[in-house]
């Protein structure tokens, strides 16, 4: 009844699209709850929200690359460099969409510790940290398949490490080789390509509607801010096709992705497969999805959680240590390649033990350090508020910071396309990440300018007096004879003298309120005067 009633009261496009939001409002969509900041807010409360924005970013790029790639294997590294060098924007498109599944991996990573630090699942977010921890291995998942396809030397060491990997694992590791990998590398190219486009997407989109909570928040210059450090980043650093696998080449010296790095390092330690690669890092991660119900502190404070505290940064720690070695590679080319790959068990093993005791030394310094800054703070604060330094701008300022903000804009517009014309696409792509910036800087000048205005206190009343200035009479020039000091006459002349008061006029018996009707007489006899 409601659809047909505005349906009637509006027509065409109007209509159609309150029917459709009428629709909507019964869907789980509507359910979440947007938040847009009208002020700066820090970006660690809604890292979340700007991974998801970054996913949807890769979804959009990877769509177009699925136009030109060819997941056959004679021909998988050709496509790519058909679109690096041949197709109309490529290069940049896949520079997009390289260095956004990094920040993705990034971003997903710096989202869980934060929760971790502040304590946001312990607030009945148990499942939301548990789905996320496992979105979070997804996503790398995601990220090691997409550079796989590309079929080169880097990608060949990838798909031998997730071989061995596979195939060491007790009873059921041929079986999930064949069945992810292929029977080689004609059926590899494939399946991790279609695991890549389809499977591990749908995945993530399910996980992440269990995961993401009903209120999110959207800032629109942390948006453009994370979109242009993106293409900033593929400006400065390009990513390069690397060689092609030949299986009759012996390749080169190389590593896999930094966030694979890790596990790397510990299968060169040249231990069990098995226990270095798979069993060591589950582990880790059963770890971490069990902290809300390991964690039995009352506080979310990492100040107030000291074991947990020390936990996160020894975890940090280890992590950064181990992807270190799985870069570092032996500078000796006198010794044999699988020499310089290996690791020092003894050395690297050592090193992980020692990163315990100096993570929990260094929480408790923190902690104190932390807890003493607050207690000066209070004391401080006890004596006296203390005034905060603040940036105020005027109207006129902000008016002008716009006009500049938005002429550097035009410039960079200019630039930009100038660079692609010219065939400089790292550099063009550089100013199209310059241009997200500026518009974030932009909004923002544009959203304190709002701020501003509305927090503007009003103007002050006038104060109105009701008495009525007296009158004065009018000086009397001097000019016209002067008179000798002291004379009386001349004081009274020079100062003005107030007007006489008024005199009160008798009022009639009309005025009094007495009836003429009574007595007809009244005042006949004063026509009777002579």
């Amino acid at each position: 009844m409601d659809m047909a009633v505005s349906l009637k009261r509006r027509t065409g496009a109007v209509a159609f699209l309150y029917w459709l939001w009428d629709g909507i409002d019964r869907t789980i969509f509507t359910a979440i709850k947007f938040s847009f900041p009208a002020r700066f807010v820090s970006p660690f409360g809604f890292l979340g929200m700007l991974t998801f924005i970054v996913f949807i970013i890769l979804g959009v790029s990877g769509a177009l690359l699925m136009f030109y790639y060819q997941p056959i294997l004679d021909r998988a590294w050709d496509s790519v460099q058909f679109i690096n060098d041949e197709v109309p924007f490529g290069f940049h498109i896949r520079n997009i969409h390289y260095h956004g599944s990094n920040a993705m991996v990034l971003l997903a990573v710096l989202h869980m510790y934060y929760q971790y630090f502040s304590g946001r699942y312990k607030i009945r977010n148990e499942v939301l940290w548990m789905t996320g921890v496992i979105l979070g291995v997804v996503t790398i998942l995601e990220a090691f398949t997409g550079y796989d396809v590309i079929f080169s030397e880097r990608a060949e060491l990838a798909i031998s490490i997730a071989a061995s990997l596979t195939t060491s694992i007790p009873v059921a590791g041929p079986t999930i080789r064949d069945a992810a990998l292929g029977s080689g590398f004609s059926d590899f190219v494939l399946r991790f390509y279609a695991q890549h486009v389809f499977l591990l997407p749908i995945v993530m989109l399910g996980l992440m509607a269990v995961h993401f909570p009903r209120f999110l928040v959207f800032d629109v210059p942390m948006v453009m801010a994370i979109g242009g450090a993106i293409l900033i980043t593929g400006g400065v650093f390009p990513i390069d096709l690397g060689f092609k696998f030949e299986p009759t080449v012996p390749p080169g010296v190389t590593v896999p992705e930094w966030y694979l790095t890790g596990i790397y390092a510990f299968m060169r330690t040249q231990y069990d497969k098995f226990v270095t690669g798979l069993l060591w890092p589950l582990i880790f991660l059963i770890s971490f999805v069990l902290v809300p119900f390991i964690d039995r502190y009352k506080k979310f404070s990492w100040r107030d959680r000291p074991f947990m505290t020390a936990f996160g940064i020894t975890s940090l720690a280890q992590i950064m240590v181990t992807t270190y070695w799985g870069f570092y590679i032996s500078p000796d080319i006198a010794k044999p390649l699988v020499e310089r790959l290996v690791i020092d068990p003894i050395f690297f093993y050592s090193t992980m033990i020692l990163m315990v005791p100096l993570g929990f030394g260094f929480s408790y310094m923190m902690i104190k350090l932390a807890n003493e800054a607050e207690r000066k703070a209070k004391l401080a604060k006890s004596t006296g508020p203390k005034k905060v330094a603040s940036i105020n701008l005027t109207e006129k300022w902000i008016n002008w910071l716009l006009v500049a903000l938005l002429a550097f804009q035009v410039f960079l517009n200019i630039a930009a396309y100038n660079a692609a014309l010219t065939g400089m696409k790292n550099v063009s792509l550089f100013f199209v990440g310059i241009i997200l910036l500026v518009f974030a800087a932009f909004f923002h000048v544009y959203r304190y300018a709002m701020s501003q205005q509305k927090n503007a206190p009003p103007p002050v009343p006038v104060p109105v007096s009701d008495e009525k200035p007296k009158l004065m009479e009018p000086e009397v020039s001097t000019q016209q004879g002067k008179t000798p000091e002291g004379d009386a006459t001349s004081e009274e002349k020079s100062t003005p003298k107030e007007l006489a008061p008024e005199v009160s006029v008798p009022k009639t018996q009309a005025d009094l309120g007495v009836d003429a009707n009574v007595n007809p007489n009244i005042g006949s006899g004063d026509l009777n005067k002579p």
